[in-house]
This record gives C-alpha cells, structure tokens and sequence, in this order.
C-alpha cells in the first residue's frame, strides 16, 4: 500500500487491502470478519505509529496526551506509564471535555491496535487533527518488556 510519512508516522495515500504482519495476521484470527472489515476500513484513514516509537517520545518526555481506550477492567490491570483511561465505549463523549483544543497531539491505544484505530478514526471525524493510533497496543508494549503500571 503506497504511503505517505507524516510526523513519524506513515499515513495511508489509498484504499487498499491492508497487509497483515504475521503478528497482527495472528491477532486478527481472534476477531470476526465483520469487525476486521471496519478496522481495515478506519486504518485507510487514521495515521499509525508503533510501539518502539511511542517508547521513545515518553522517555524523550515529548508533549502528548496518551490515551488507552480499553476497557475498566484492562485499563485497572496495567496500562502504560503516564496514560489516561478514555474506554472506546466513552472516549467520543467525553474527549472534548478534557482536550477541547483539536490539535493537542493524541496517541491512542488498545490490546493491539484495532479499536485505538476505531477511535481514532471517530476523533477525526470530530475535528480531531493531530491523533495516532498506536499499532501492537499493550500486547507488543508488555512482550518488549516495557514499564507498566498497574491502578490496583
């Protein structure tokens, strides 16, 4: 799929089927072929960044807000260092009371990079200019042995 580097990050130029690595391909056998179908759908359209590179912008103390859109329950287990607790189910509504401004840079994540993509994508529908989608989620985070905290 041709693409486009932007920030850092490779933003899609065309529709195209998406590629699989054999990690996410893994991944994606665990979902239904509907779902997939709108994660395929909203990945033409959000701009990506991965694992090693959301990494490397906390440890460089970059300026961005760092959501993870999973569930109570996930979230409370372990998420990232310095994240704040937006689940999918809530992160539309609630998104423009804590960052009204629509260029505050967002990363968004999830177990493994599907529903931060949807969310994602309902952001820039929203006015939201400056949103990543972190693809390999927590799942790629925990398996390079990076620091997680834990709400309990």
């Amino acid at each position: 799929m041709a693409s486009t580097k932007f920030l850092g990050v490779r933003a899609p130029m065309r529709a195209a089927a998406v590629k699989m690595l054999p990690e996410v391909d893994r991944m994606a056998q665990q979902h239904p072929p509907r779902f997939l179908k709108i994660v395929e759908d909203a990945k033409q359209r959000v701009r990506e960044t991965n694992v090693d590179e959301i990494k490397a912008r906390l440890d460089q103390r970059d300026k961005f807000v760092l959501i993870d859109v999973r569930e109570d329950h996930e979230y409370d287990k372990d998420h990232l260092p310095g994240s704040v607790h937006l689940g999918k189910g809530i992160i539309e509504r609630d998104i423009e009371g804590k960052y009204s401004d629509l260029a505050t840079p967002l990363v968004l994540y999830c177990g493994g990079g599907f529903r931060s993509a949807l969310a994602a994508d309902n952001l820039q529908k929203m006015g939201y200019t400056n949103v990543l989608s972190m693809d390999g989620g927590i799942r790629e985070w925990r398996e390079k042995g990076y620091p997680l905290e834990s709400s309990k």
